[in-house]
């Protein structure tokens, strides 16, 4: 395969550090191809396995059309009909063999280009019906794709992960992410998605070097080419020259150096210069991230996303699994606080085990709490399965996307439940586990008050209130330049926040990415803010930030930042203050 001449793409850093190794292309559907050369002397070869794709595909939509069943809708056999006819038509199955050949490429990606052809040729038909047949065109180009695919080509390259992949991807779910926390990857750069998306989340508690919304990479991208992810920048380098590479791997070293020099901070405590100790609590998905959180120094476990328990599985995780689970982590922190958040499905992060209807705005659908109290028996389960586990640990329970007080008790009621029944069996728990809301959605900070006398605790989730107050969706990338933590709103709401729970007397926490980013250390502190929780790859250089400040100077450069509107004046105040020697 010839390697393309050296490029860069551009796109938005997710997680920092520099990272050099190889394409490996991730695959979410059929109709995702890859290019590659074919041989002269393969190419007759290459043809006729085309043709064999399209032989079969067209033999298995005669075999569907001949034995349709009795009393089936009449379109079915005219659908089936409308597909042959697609098949057979010379511009689908006899156009890509004339491409592969100009091209020297593989049957896929002349196959793929020829549909892509034909699409647009649909698009600018007037009539709504014939423009719609498109779609036929898809289905019918993904058959074919399916057979393709699933036969070994002679010119096609591996596509196994290796230590140096980088994985290329369009776009990847919180599902997909999960999944390749158990791989090799040196760093994951997308097409699609935002700075903080779930995924975006995601790729940073895995402490390696992302960048996503690049738009074209996928399909610009060859596999096993050299790239290079720069991960402060959001810069992609594809197949760079010797002097570019090796300026980068000097980058590289001087990357891990400071993360070394980070890593010795482990066992030391976050106090400030002038003697308050701070809490640094970490944010997981599984229990197998407490060793990294307690490695990062972490004291506590600030917010356990449950969710992931239920994704890339057909079935719901029984009572017995989720108490396995949440009893594990409990136990690994010993005395420590662990912080589980009951179930967080929907928005981008879905199960295919959960069932959940349509919505063309997901992150204001039912989700979170919404979700949970419309499904009774399964958040029962949950509780149940949490309130054992409490007897094991210091477990906090944490309620996500609180908006209204009856949410709290419908929820408080299936939590007594729990507790009854739990009791009838004689099976042990923590009669007084303290139950916390997080405050992520407007109406909870502005009628903060009505939660306070009611829970134990409260945690910011700063993503989604920033989110849902700048009317931002966070996963899209077409707004991701309107995302932004320094907003006034935004800073007035954490503020106001914070300080009346510290009125209330109620301990409050930020869980948020506002809690990991170093620029904002200060800015919290500022506010009040004792506790952070973060992912376990921020906890080194948020103590740092802690062991460098004096809260006693921070008062008046924070009431100045909280009386400035003007965006260019709030970041040059900021700036002062992250600069100010203490």
């Amino acid at each position: 395969m010839s390697a393309h001449v050296g490029f860069s793409i551009h796109g938005l850093a997710v997680a920092q550090g520099i990272a050099i190794g190889h394409a490996h292309l991730y695959f979410q559907s059929s109709l995702q191809v890859i290019r590659y050369s074919v041989p002269d002397h393969l190419l007759d070869a290459e043809v006729a396995r085309f043709d064999r794709a399209v032989d079969k595909v067209r033999h298995e939509l005669q075999e569907l059309k001949e034995n349709v069943p009795v009393g089936a809708p009449p379109e079915f056999a005219a659908f089936l009909e409308l597909h042959l006819m697609i098949l057979n038509d010379d511009t689908l199955s006899g156009a890509p063999r004339a491409l592969l050949r100009q091209q020297g490429c593989n049957a896929e990606w002349a196959l793929k280009q020829q549909m892509n052809s034909l699409i647009e040729q649909f698009m600018q038909i007037e009539d709504n019906y014939l423009r719609e047949r498109q779609e036929d065109v898809k289905q019918v180009v993904e058959r074919v794709l399916k057979v393709l695919m699933g036969q070994v080509a002679p010119a096609t390259p591996t596509h196994k992960a290796t230590e140096d992949s980088i994985l290329v991807a369009v776009d990847l779910s919180p599902a997909d992410m999960l999944l390749f926390k158990q791989h090799p990857f040196q760093a994951f750069i997308t097409d699609q998605g935002g700075a903080t998306s779930h995924t975006a989340i995601l790729a940073r508690s895995l402490g390696i070097p992302s960048v996503v919304a690049l738009h074209h990479a996928w399909p610009m991208i060859r596999e096993g080419e050299t790239l290079i992810v720069d991960g402060m920048s959001g810069v992609v380098i594809v197949n760079p020259d010797a002097i570019i590479l090796s300026e980068y791997r000097l980058r590289q070293e001087q990357w891990h150096l400071e993360k070394r020099k980070l890593s010795r901070l482990r066992t030391t405590r976050a106090t400030t210069l002038d003697g308050t100790s701070i809490d640094l609590w970490a944010n997981i998905e599984s229990p197998d991230d407490v060793e990294h959180a307690k490695k990062s120094g972490a004291t506590g476990i600030g917010l356990y996303r449950t969710e992931f328990l239920f994704m890339n599985r057909p079935d719901l995780p029984g009572e017995e699994e989720q108490f396995s689970a949440y009893r594990r982590v409990a136990q690994a922190m010993r005395d420590h606080v662990v912080t589980i958040r009951t179930l967080d499905i929907g928005a981008d992060k879905s199960a295919e085990s959960i069932a959940q209807t349509q919505s063309l705005n997901p992150a204001l659908g039912l989700r979170a709490i919404r979700y949970c109290l419309s499904e009774p028996r399964l958040f029962l389960t949950q509780l149940r399965a949490i309130l054992r586990a409490s007897h094991f640990g210091h477990v906090h329970l944490l309620l996500p996307m609180l908006s209204q007080v009856n949410e709290l008790k419908q929820t408080f009621a299936l939590l007594e439940q729990a507790r009854e029944e739990l009791r009838e069996e004689m099976i042990p728990f923590n009669e007084r586990m303290p139950v916390g809301g997080m405050i992520e959605v407007p109406a909870a900070a502005l009628a903060l008050p009505l939660f306070l006398d009611k829970l134990d605790f409260i945690s910011l989730g700063t993503n989604d209130l920033i989110q849902y107050t700048l009317a931002i969706d966070r996963a899209d990338d077409s707004v991701a330049h309107l995302y932004d933590p320094l907003h006034p709103a935004i800073l007035q709401l954490v503020f106001t926040t914070i300080q009346s729970a510290h009125r209330a007397n109620v301990p409050v926490a930020v869980c948020g990415e506002m809690a990991g980013d170093p620029i904002m250390t200060r800015l919290l502190l500022g506010f009040g803010l004792r506790t952070f929780s973060m992912h376990p790859a921020h906890v080194p250089e948020i103590k740092q930030n802690i062991l460098k400040t004096s809260l006693s100077l921070l008062s008046g450069p924070v009431k100045k930042i909280l009386r400035t509107y003007e965006p260019d004046q709030l970041e040059s105040l900021i700036g002062n203050l992250n600069r100010l020697a203490m």
